[in-house]
């Protein structure tokens, strides 16, 4: 017969490895497109080969899953430096790689945010048109563009819901190059669909983002930024700095998928699912296995 030492024992070990299961449960957050989805699901499947449980939250918006993140809700997504820079942290002066990286680091610390390894992937922002179309063939930066849309010249822009509103999108690009667009000129939609809006000829100028498969494969041409308006938009995993703490083994699995991570990669991969159609979850888990990740 068990004596009451023994009982309370056995409760309190179990409380002990309930709390510990409770503790290895990571949330991975993501954000609304194709290639954070992606990099949403590759962390989750490699965090859970690592022996994490996982609950994943991706598809949030921009700045839903950054307050999610600061608020204790999503212990880990991969951000783009550029993004924490001037969105986040409100920093307008330009910087080149190394010191985007190195500031939002520091300054994200402030938040109780560790910032890992960061990729070779700059999903910078970009405007692209259509390869050849006597409408927009002159235009082959974004001071063309600039000009196009001061001399009248009427310019239909597919774009986000976000990129009108963000101080390293829209109002700042045209601060930048000194023009200005209407509400006639935009025509916004899903992040996903300015690609097919573009290739269908429903718009002339399309935002995209440097490392979607779609560019090669629509045949679009990328607008030279001239005066180097967009800031680097490193790909990087960014973590609860209590989470890290309680967690120090996240490190380097995160950072091993990091390091395997390029503009090519990227766009090959989001090929595979915008052009290729094929699952996220197959994608992720064949990548994760080719690199010997799980």
């Amino acid at each position: 017969m068990k004596t009451i030492a023994t009982i309370l024992t056995g409760a309190i070990v179990a409380v002990g490895v309930s709390a510990t299961a409770q503790a290895q449960t990571i949330v991975v957050g993501g954000k609304n497109f194709t290639e954070q989805l992606l990099m949403a699901e590759m962390t989750a499947q490699l965090l859970q080969a690592s022996g994490y449980q996982v609950n994943k939250r991706d598809g949030m918006g921009s700045q839903v899953v950054r307050d999610a993140q600061v608020n204790g809700q999503v212990d880990v997504y991969w951000e783009y430096t550029g993004t924490s820079l001037v969105t986040y942290n409100k920093i307008g002066e330009p910087m080149n790689a190394e010191d985007t990286y190195n500031t939002v680091k520091e300054m994200d610390a402030n938040v109780g945010l560790t910032w890992l390894d960061p990729s070779a992937a700059n999903n910078t922002y970009a405007l692209a048109a259509r390869s050849s179309d006597d409408k927009t063939d002159s235009i082959r930066t974004l001071s063309d563009l600039a000009a196009a849309y001061n001399a009248g010249t009427t310019l239909l822009m597919a774009v986000n819901a976000e990129f009108p509103g963000r101080p390293d999108g829209l109002p700042g690009l045209e601060e930048a190059y000194g023009f200005q667009t209407t509400r006639d000129n935009l025509r916004s939609m899903d992040s996903g669909l300015t690609y097919q809006a573009l290739q269908q000829d429903q718009v002339d100028i399309a935002l995209v983002f440097a490392t979607d498969g779609r560019i090669e494969a629509f045949d679009f041409r990328v607008l030279e930024d001239d005066k180097g308006f967009f800031p680097n938009y490193a790909l990087a995993p960014v973590i609860r700095t209590e989470t890290l703490d309680a967690n120090p083994d996240l490190a380097e699995p995160l950072n091993a998928l990091s390091a395997v991570l390029s503009d090519e990669v990227m766009q090959g991969l989001n090929a595979a699912v915008d052009v290729e159609h094929e699952a996220i979850e197959t994608v992720a888990s064949e990548f994760l296995s080719a690199n010997d990740l799980i």
